[in-house]
C-alpha cells in the first residue's frame, strides 16, 4: 500500500459544532498535512501499536438487566459514572462534541458517539475518579502501565516523557488511553484551546473518532466497525465489550456529574522471570564483496501549505446597520512559494459586541476555499445595530494552524435625516375646506416625515423630526417670490390661548409623524385661499392649501323671495287686483193690470223708437242675475230695454235705474 497523507483536525469548537459549517467543511478542510506515515498508520490495523497490549482494560461487561455498577480499578463505591447510562457531563458533551465533527469532515463514516463512549468506558470508565474538570482536563493523570515489554507490548519512548512522564518507555495516557507515537499523528484539538492535549477528554474524543474512521471506512457496516474496534485494541473479548456498552448507550442515557479524584492505586507490571540463554559459538562466516551500488534519490516531499498572509487593510469599518464596504482577504502560500489553491479558509467573527454577521448567510462564520491565485476572500459582512468592536479570524488548517486576524469597528451611525413630508391620515387626500362663519376646520392634520433608506429604497418614518407650522403668505411674483408670514386669516391657539400663526410641533413619534393642532377661523375670516407652509430644520417644506367659501345666504322672513322666470333673475312684480265696481239693480217692470200706453225706449239706447210691450206677469218673483266683475273698469253699457221686459219680476227695489232706461208711466185706472 502506498504511503498515505493524513490530515490532522484543530478547528473551533464553535465552529466545527455547528450543522451549517458541518454540512460545509469537508476532509480537507478539517485537516491538514502531516509528515508521511506509512501504510499502518495511514489506516489503522490490528498491528498498530495502539491496538497492542498497553494496559489493563475495564473489560466488565453492562448488567442489561439492571444499572451497572462496577467501578474502576480504585474507584470508591458509589461514584457518579461507574453506572451504566450514567455518563459524566463532561465526557458526554465531549463524546457528542467529537462525533459532530468528524461527520463534518468526514461524512461518510457515520461514526455514532456511542462507540467513542463505549471506548471510553472500557479504558478509563469515562475518566471517573480522576477528577474530570468542566475543561476536559482531570486532576490526576491518566497513565498505563510502562510499555518495556515485560507483560505488555514493548514501546520504546516516543514523546520523551512529555505526554507519558516517561523518557525510555511510551505508556498509554489519557481517557481514551492513546500511546503517544499514535497521538502524533491522529491528536486533535476538541476544545479550541490551542493545543493537542491526550489527558484531555474533548482531543482525546476527536482524536479517537478520527483513528476509528480512518481508510475511508463506514462505521454503519459491520465489518468496517470490527476493524476499527480490534485496530484500538486486538482483542476480541476488547471488541465485544465496546460494542456491548455502545448498544447499552444507544438504548438510553444520563448525564451525571463529574466525580471527584479518588486514590487509584498504580498498575505494577507482572514479575516475568527471564531463564538465562546460552548461545554456542558458531563460526564466523568470510565477508563477502558487497557491490557497489547508487544510492536511490530521496522522494521530494510535496510542498504543504507553509503561511497565511492577509491582504489589505488590517482593520475594516462601517457604520451600524450597514455592510461594510471591504471583505478581508487572506492568501495562502505553500513550502515551495507557489499559492496553496483550493486551501480551505475558516472565517469566524471572534469577540463581537455589536451584532455582525455574514450579509448573506446572518451567521458568524463561513469556510471559503482559495482561488488560483490562493486568495481566499471574505464574504460580506453587514454591521450589527450596536457601536462596538469584533475580530475576525481567517485560519487554515494544516500539519500547523496559520491564523491571521483582522480588527472590525461598528460605529454609531448618524441620527437619520428627514428629506420629504407628507399628509397622512384617512382624509389626507382630500382638500382642507371650511366654511366662513365657522369656527374652526373640521379635519385634523397629521404630517410624517420620511427619509429613503438606502439598503431597502424604501422611504422610512424619521422619530423625531421636529415642524414649524406657519401660516404664510406669497410676497412677490415670479421666480422672487418668497413665503412671508400672514397676519389675517386662519390661526392656532398658543399656549396662552392667544392667536398665533406659527407654531412650533412636538417631534414626530416612532413613525414620523406629527399632529397638528386645530386650525380655527376668525369671524371676520375674508373667503378665499390660504397657505399652510410645513418645514423641518434642514430647510424640508410642505405646503398645504386652506380653502375658506362664502357663508350660505339665509332667506328673510319677511318679504319672501319671488322666483324670476329662467330668462329674467329679476323678481316678477306681484299684481294688484282691481276692487269689482257695485252693479246697480235693475228696475222691475209693472204687472200687467190695465192697459198702458207703449213705453218708449230712449235713444240713447236704441237707433230708432220701437213700441215698448208691456211685460206679462211672472209666474213667481225671480232675483235679478247679478252682472259680471270687471277685472279693470269699463266703462258701464246700457241694456236693451227689451231685454229687461223679458226678464221675470224681481221684488222692488229701491235705487236709482240703470243708465239709459226711462220707467213707463203708470196708466190710472
Amino acid at each position: 500500500m502506498k504511503p498515505l497523507r493524513r490530515h490532522l483536525v484543530n478547528t473551533s469548537r464553535k465552529v466545527l459544532c455547528t450543522a451549517a459549517l458541518a454540512a460545509s467543511l469537508t476532509t480537507a478542510a478539517v485537516v491538514g498535512n502531516t509528515p508521511s506515515a506509512d501504510a499502518g498508520e495511514s489506516e489503522p490495523t490490528p498491528d498498530s501499536p495502539q491496538a497492542g497490549q498497553r494496559g489493563n482494560a475495564r473489560l466488565d461487561l453492562p448488567d442489561l438487566s439492571g444499572p451497572d455498577a462496577l467501578p474502576p480499578t480504585g474507584t470508591a463505591p458509589g461514584t457518579p459514572g461507574a453506572s451504566g447510562t450514567g455518563i459524566p457531563g463532561t465526557a458526554l458533551d465531549a463524546y457528542r462534541r467529537a462525533a459532530t465533527s468528524v461527520a463534518a469532515a468526514l461524512p461518510n463514516c457515520h461514526l455514532p458517539w456511542e462507540l467513542v463512549a463505549g471506548i471510553g468506558r472500557v479504558e478509563s470508565v469515562h475518566a471517573s475518579g480522576y477528577g474530570l474538570k468542566a475543561d476536559g482536563s482531570t486532576e490526576k493523570p491518566i497513565r498505563g502501565p510502562r510499555l518495556d515489554g515485560n507483560g505488555f507490548a514493548k514501546v520504546t519512548d516516543t514523546d520523551k516523557g512529555v505526554f507519558d512522564g516517561d523518557a525510555q518507555f511510551d505508556r498509554a495516557v489519557g481517557p481514551l488511553q492513546f500511546i503517544p507515537s499514535t497521538w502524533a499523528l491522529w491528536g486533535a484539538d476538541g476544545n479550541a484551546d490551542g493545543r493537542r492535549d491526550p489527558n484531555n477528554i474533548y482531543d482525546a474524543a476527536l482524536g479517537a473518532g478520527l483513528y476509528l474512521c480512518a481508510g475511508d471506512r463506514d462505521l454503519a457496516r459491520a465489518q468496517d466497525l470490527d476493524k476499527a474496534v480490534l485496530s484500538y485494541n486486538n482483542s476480541r473479548e476488547y471488541v465485544n465489550t465496546v460494542v456491548a456498552w455502545m448498544r447499552q448507550y444507544q438504548k438510553g442515557i444520563s448525564a451525571v456529574p463529574n466525580p471527584p479524584a479518588v486514590t487509584v492505586p498504580p498498575v505494577v507490571n507482572p514479575p516475568v522471570v527471564i531463564p538465562p540463554v546460552v548461545v554456542p559459538p558458531q563460526p564466523q562466516p568470510k565477508p563477502k564483496p558487497q557491490p557497489h551500488t547508487k544510492p536511490k534519490p530521496k522522494p521530494t516531499k510535496p510542498a504543504v501549505v507553509s503561511a497565511l498572509q492577509r491582504v489589505g487593510d488590517e482593520r475594516i469599518s462601517a457604520e451600524t446597520g450597514a455592510q461594510f464596504a471591504v471583505r478581508p482577504q487572506v492568501k495562502a502560500v505553500l513550502s515551495d512559494g507557489k499559492p496553496a489553491v483550493n486551501q480551505a479558509v475558516v472565517f469566524e467573527i471572534q469577540g463581537d459586541t455589536t451584532g455582525t454577521r455574514f450579509a448573506v448567510s446572518g451567521k458568524t462564520y463561513v469556510v471559503v476555499r482559495t482561488n488560483a491565485q490562493g486568495i481566499a476572500q471574505a464574504p460580506a459582512l453587514k454591521a450589527g445595530d450596536k457601536a462596538g468592536s469584533f475580530t475576525l479570524r481567517a485560519t487554515a488548517y494544516a500539519a500547523k494552524d496559520f491564523t491571521v486576524t483582522f480588527g472590525g469597528d461598528v460605529k454609531a451611525a448618524p441620527a437619520p435625516v428627514a428629506d420629504h413630508l407628507k399628509r397622512t391620515g384617512t382624509d389626507a387626500d382630500k382638500p382642507l375646506t371650511a366654511k366662513a362663519g365657522e369656527e374652526r376646520f373640521a379635519q385634523r392634520v397629521s404630517v410624517q416625515a420620511t427619509a429613503r433608506d438606502k439598503a431597502t429604497a424604501k422611504d422610512k418614518g424619521v422619530a423625531g423630526t421636529v415642524l414649524t407650522a406657519a401660516m404664510v403668505k406669497k410676497d412677490g411674483s415670479g421666480a422672487d417670490a418668497k413665503w412671508v408670514p400672514a397676519e389675517t386669516g386662519p390661526y392656532f391657539k398658543g399656549g396662552d390661548g392667544k392667536p398665533v400663526r406659527t407654531l412650533e410641533l412636538a417631534p414626530a413619534d416612532a413613525t414620523g409623524t406629527a399632529a397638528l393642532p386645530e386650525i380655527l377661523l376668525p369671524a371676520e375670516v375674508e373667503p378665499g385661499h390660504y397657505s399652510l407652509r410645513l418645514t423641518t430644520a434642514t430647510g424640508v417644506e410642505l405646503v398645504l392649501d386652506l380653502e375658506v367659501t362664502p357663508a350660505t345666504a339665509t332667506p328673510d322672513p319677511e318679504t319672501p323671495e319671488t322666483p324670476g322666470t329662467p330668462d329674467d333673475p329679476k323678481p316678477t312684480e306681484t299684481p294688484t287686483t282691481t276692487p269689482e265696481p257695485t252693479t246697480t239693480p235693475e228696475p222691475t217692470a209693472t204687472p200687467k193690470a190695465t192697459a198702458s200706453p207703449k213705453a218708449t225706449r230712449s235713444p240713447e239706447a236704441t237707433g230708432s223708437p220701437e213700441a215698448t210691450k208691456t211685460p206679462k206677469a211672472s209666474k213667481s218673483p225671480k232675483s235679478t242675475a247679478e252682472p259680471k266683475a270687471s277685472t279693470s273698469p269699463k266703462a258701464t253699457t246700457t241694456p236693451d230695454p227689451r231685454e229687461t221686459l223679458r226678464r221675470p219680476a224681481a221684488p222692488k227695489q229701491t235705487g236709482t235705474p240703470a243708465p239709459g232706461l226711462t220707467p213707463a208711466p203708470t196708466r190710472s185706472a
